[in-house]
């Protein structure tokens, strides 16, 4: 074997293998071999599955300092194309579903991510050139901002639904609907944080998801997936892309069976292209939203949860029940 340093799985730093260097190996145990660093492949998460790009193609993820981490996919059209499709199929059961039971799988994703919690303080810390408690601090935020859509879930309609008065003869009934498919671009800053801020809203009005993660920070969005897959969130309700931002985005806002799109990791002038895009088929568009001082952490309100809903209004007549006048 060569005697050359070799790159560690996790933060692309070299060590040399030497006796005793293991924990709990005692020094002098000569003849036994260094164990190899298992590198970890990070994937696309498609359908409830993890492909790797159709295109085969990969991209150079590093940390603040340049420091190479890992391999992450490029997705191409193929593999947007791909999401929506998984989107679109899942779409039917999810919004079937009660608001009661989606609360329920959206808890079970803050369960599997506390339990996974070291993991991703060290992706965040790694990818945001965070300390280690300030990274502690993102993935708190996130892991409670679950919790905190879990219990938006049976409770949006009683706020942005109900009776409307009318002057006539009949029920009057207005309740929200999901959208439908929506593409969401994650923010390129906010690599855990702000990523869950933007998905956690979609689904939890029964939508499904096509995201994009941070093209410089995906790893822990690609993370995000593996959690996903053992919450109870049915496969294609939630679908992360990797890559470049803009050659993933342009298709999902002019594909037709995309319903509604988010713009929060988009600058002003590729906001513009996919605004564009969009109106082709009448997309719901919401606009990159100025970050406050509070950044992603700041309590963020009703806004993203109404934002891809669509509000079903019922007229129903009432009439006589008998002689005596009396109506329903």
């Amino acid at each position: 074997m060569s005697d050359k340093p070799e790159k560690t799985g996790k933060t692309g730093k070299t060590a040399k293998a030497g006796k005793g260097e293991r924990p709990g190996e005692p020094e002098g145990t000569a003849g036994a071999a260094p164990r190899l660093s298992v590198f970890k492949t990070y994937k696309l998460y498609v359908g409830g599955k993890f492909p790797r790009s159709e295109s085969g193609r990969v991209y150079e993820v590093t940390d603040s300092q340049g420091t190479w981490l890992a391999n992450a996919p490029l997705s191409s059209r193929k593999d947007a194309r791909d999401a929506v499709v998984a989107a679109r199929k899942a779409f039917g059961g999810w919004s079937g579903a009660t608001a009661y039971n989606r609360g329920q799988v959206l808890y079970r994703v803050a369960e599997m991510l506390e339990g996974r919690r070291e993991q991703f303080v060290r992706e965040v810390a790694e990818a945001e050139g965070l300390s280690q408690a300030e990274a502690a601090a993102q993935v708190d935020a996130a892991v409670d901002r679950w919790v905190w859509y879990a219990g938006w879930t049976d409770k949006i309609a009683q706020v942005v639904g109900g009776a409307n008065p009318v002057a006539g003869p009949y029920f009057n009934l207005s309740t929200p609907e999901p959208t439908g498919v929506v593409a969401v671009l994650a923010p390129q800053e906010s690599s855990f944080l702000g990523l869950v801020s933007v998905i956690a809203p979609v689904i939890a009005t029964g939508n499904t998801a096509v995201v994009i993660a941070s093209e410089r920070f995906p790893l822990p969005a690609l993370s995000l997936g593996e959690v996903l897959a053992t919450s109870d969130v049915p496969g294609g309700v939630v679908n992360i892309l990797s890559g470049r931002t803009a050659e993933i985005a342009a298709p999902l806002a002019a594909h037709q069976d995309v319903n509604a799109i988010d713009l929060a990791g988009a600058d002003e002038a590729l906001a513009k292209e996919l605004e564009i895009a969009a109106a082709d088929n009448l997309k719901r568009v919401l606009r990159p939203q100025p970050v406050d001082d509070g950044g992603w952490s700041a309590t963020p309100g009703t806004e993203r949860l109404t934002a891809f809903l669509e509000t079903k209004t019922v007229w129903h007549t009432t009439g006589a029940l008998g002689a005596s006048g009396s109506s329903y």
